[in-house]
């Protein structure tokens, strides 16, 4: 359940947001928040992160559905996920989706944060960004519990 929620409010933040900034905002304008730091600059990205590999929209389609089947797949078959590494795969499921859907729609993402510093993203990134560290996190700290387990068996956690 708590999957869902994660993914349903990014996707409605990510999808809303977009939605507002193609409405209010002429494609290749910027407004700036904090002039020099933060800026609202609307763009539409043919290509991944960073702009990279434009006009590949078939790859795309087919890596974002890939990444979608297969966290639902796993999350569905690993039972007993702990809380981070779902907030995690949310995260993830939530911005492949919202992403996902502005490829199909107009095969292109729509962009608007700008650091100046740093390409241009949307929230939709910044989910599956955030989602993929925590996913790290979550892989180290169950390594670590592993070990720790196998170092001393007798000490297991009690249920």
């Amino acid at each position: 359940m708590l999957l869902a929620i994660i993914a349903m409010l990014v996707l409605i933040a990510d999808q809303g947001s977009k939605a507002l900034i193609r409405y209010l905002m002429p494609v290749d304008t910027s407004i700036a928040l904090v002039p020099g730091i933060v800026h609202i600059t609307h763009v539409r990205n043919p290509g991944a992160a960073f702009s990279l590999f434009p006009d590949q929209r078939l790859i795309f389609l087919i890596a974002s559905i890939a990444v979608i089947i297969s966290i639902v797949y796993y999350y569905r078959r690993a039972g007993g996920v702990d809380r981070m590494l779902t907030i995690a795969l949310g995260l993830v499921l939530g911005g492949a989706t919202g992403n996902l859907i502005d490829r199909v729609v107009s095969g292109r993402v729509t962009d608007f944060i700008d650091f100046r510093v740093w390409p241009i993203f949307n929230i939709a990134d910044s989910a599956i960004d955030i989602g993929v560290a925590l996913l790290i996190i979550s892989m180290f700290s169950s390594a670590r519990k592993e070990s720790a387990q196998a170092k001393n068996p007798e000490q297991t956690p009690q249920s």
